[in-house]
């Protein structure tokens, strides 16, 4: 049955439907980014407010930037902007729900000015965001904006015209001060450290280049909430799509996949209003930094440590690589030696169980998380998720060679080649630098740690940390991952 409005009530009786008619929604988020992380978190969340009989006034506009957002774009509009919430754990199917939340898609390409008109509508009240980890323009090493970038530069030289997030805000912001209409509140949904603050700095960077009155309105007016966000969604598959058709018969161009475990916790700072999420689980307090540690650190960190070694393992899916004791046995010992004594005690939180439940996560076969997914943008992800905890690492004098081992299997990685001999394609914006920073085996210690917006000033500098990323590199190219990893697990 394809999936739209007029077939809701023809879905099988397992289908979770919207409690809410649509028609009764209106508009108060827009959302820049939609894919199936935001599809699978805010949205979810939103939605379950819906299905309670509150936050009407809190549907969803999704805003696609990019041209390659005009299939998604297409896609939901066919099914009236319905889509499937395809959660599975191992065993039998969790949940299949249909979501109404988000009402509308609008694209860039297809107009600045109604874009900017949207942002600018009082109705919308909250702004979110879901940009990847790169999309903020904020330069790891130095932590500054990155204001020379052509995009950026175009932005302000056609203030009218914008292409990027930064551009649209500010565009939307102006117009709504010099109507009157009180400012929305920015909500950064990427996996970064602080993403409210980082969002902040960015956009308050952005308008200072381009009106000085304008950043201060923005500054006073503008709320910037700081939030961690926990889903693992893979991408979307065929094999998804058809699990759904056959096993539950609907027809969804774009069902979104998750694992059933789900979490944020978010400042509670808005300026303009929200919907009552704590109603259906959301978290809020004073203070997410600790949660937001404990989950970069562990999740993200481990999920990186993982996926390199992985895939040049010849595995393709997170599953597999838990299939291997080895693995399990590497990253307990990576998350219990060297992250946990970093992290700050976590109200609500029991970190061993949080550990226990990581490794149940990371090893569910059911939603074939794939580990490319994982692999794309590590020169984005290495800053946030593994760096931290190397410097940490090396500034208290700790074995660093377990952490070294992370770094060592993404520099052969970005070879392109696995120990099966089959190559691959490297998903990294940055794909061509990085790989020619590898590109000459006597070179790469000095070319890959000397890049300091990635790997920062004290790695290269730490005797200790590059003799144990030359090890590791070593071992891995002469004696493969399977060796390696017991040398390591046997000291």
């Amino acid at each position: 049955m394809k999936l739209n409005q007029q077939n809701l009530n023809r879905l099988a009786a397992e289908v979770q439907l919207p409690a809410y008619r649509l028609r009764d929604t209106r508009q108060g988020i827009a959302h820049i980014g939609v894919g199936g992380f935001h599809r699978a978190h805010q949205a979810y969340y939103t939605d379950a407010l819906m299905n309670s009989g509150e936050a009407l006034d809190w549907a969803i506009c999704g805003v696609g930037l990019r041209a390659e957002d005009r299939r998604a774009r297409d896609d939901l509009k066919e099914q009236d902007y319905l889509f499937t919430l395809f959660e599975l754990g191992d065993g039998d199917d969790t949940e299949v729900r249909v979501i109404g939340a988000i009402r509308d898609m609008l694209l860039a390409e297809e107009g600045a000015q109604a874009l900017i008109d949207k942002l600018a509508d009082p109705q919308i009240r909250i702004v979110s965001l879901t940009i990847t980890e790169g999309g903020y323009c904020i330069d790891d090493s130095s932590g500054e904006f990155m204001a020379h970038l052509p995009q950026i530069q175009h932005d302000l030289a056609h203030p009218e015209a914008p292409k990027t997030v930064f551009g649209f805000l500010c565009a939307a912001l102006e117009k709504r001060r010099a109507a009157g209409i009180p400012a929305f509140t920015v909500m950064s949904c990427d996996n970064l450290p602080h993403n409210g603050a980082v969002t902040r700095k960015a956009l308050l960077a952005f308008a200072t280049l381009r009106n000085r009155d304008l950043c201060s309105w923005i500054d006073a007016n503008v709320s910037f909430p700081n939030a961690m966000v926990d889903r693992i969604t893979p991408m979307t598959s065929t094999a998804h799509r058809l699990q759904l058709a056959d096993k539950h018969g609907v027809d969804d161009a774009w069902p979104v996949v998750c694992e059933p475990f789900v979490q944020w916790v978010l400042e509670d700072k808005f300026v303009n209003g929200r919907p009552a999420w704590e109603k259906v689980g959301v978290q809020f307090t004073d203070d997410v930094s600790p949660y937001e540690e404990m989950k970069i650190k562990l999740l993200n960190g481990s999920h990186l440590a993982l996926t390199y070694l992985g895939f040049l393992k010849g595995y393709r899916f997170v599953h597999e690589t838990m299939n291997d004791p080895l693995f399990v046995r590497y990253i307990r010992a990576y998350m219990d030696l060297d992250v946990t004594p970093q992290l700050a005690p976590v109200p609500g939180i029991d970190l061993s169980d949080y550990k226990h439940t990581l490794v149940a996560r990371f090893s569910n076969q059911a939603i074939a998380d794939q580990l490319e997914r994982v692999c794309s943008d590590g020169s984005s992800k290495f800053p946030k998720f593994t760096i931290p905890t190397i410097n940490r690492l090396i500034a208290d004098g700790r074995e660093t060679r377990r952490a070294a081992l992370v770094v060592a299997a993404w520099a052969l990685y970005l070879k392109g080649v696995d120990e099966n001999g089959d190559t691959y394609t490297i998903p990294d914006p940055r794909a061509a630098f990085c790989q020619a920073l590898v590109a000459d085996d006597k070179l790469i210690t000095e070319r890959l740690l000397g890049v300091e917006e990635i790997f920062g000033a004290a790695i290269p500098k730490s005797a200790e940390f590059v003799a144990a990323f030359q090890w590791c590199y070593n071992s891995l190219r002469d004696e493969g991952v399977t060796r390696t990893l017991e040398i390591i697990l046997a000291d």
